[in-house]
């Protein structure tokens, strides 16, 4: 897969993927078919880009990073109370996010039924050019 084709999967600038890949946190590989990146890449793109919005730094991201073949989870062979603090605001970050696109999700959802309207059946609609025009009765 290309980079373009990574970037547009992640909806992450082809820009921001070569700066991960300065900074140690995706490597891309020449494969068989001509491509740059694994399809694995996808998820950790996905992986590093919710961390660092929830302000993990890249410098304990890449410290943090899983191993490529359990792409879902996270391994840190060795942490500093610092991390554990870092980690753990960052955890707390997302919990908040998650309750808040679930509100909204939830609101959407509720908001998107059609709604009945009750309509006063005497009533009739005023013709076209009329309306918006207060009548006098």
């Amino acid at each position: 897969m290309r980079t373009g084709e990574i970037a547009a999967r992640t909806d992450t600038p082809v820009r921001l993927l070569r700066y991960y890949e300065e900074r140690g946190l995706i490597e891309p590989q020449r494969l068989s078919n001509g491509g740059d990146h694994d399809e694995h890449l996808v998820d950790r793109v996905q992986q590093i880009r919710g961390l660092l919005d929830v302000g993990i730094p890249t410098r304990l991201i890449r410290s943090i990073l899983p191993c490529p073949n359990e792409p879902r989870s996270i391994h840190m062979p060795s942490i500093t109370p610092d991390t554990v603090e870092t980690l753990e605001s960052g955890r707390d970050r997302m919990t908040d996010k998650i309750r808040c696109l679930t509100r909204n999700g939830d609101a959407i959802t509720s908001g998107c039924r059609p709604r009945r309207s009750v309509r006063d059946p005497g009533r009739t609609r005023a013709p076209r050019g009329e309306r918006g025009v207060p009548q006098r009765r």
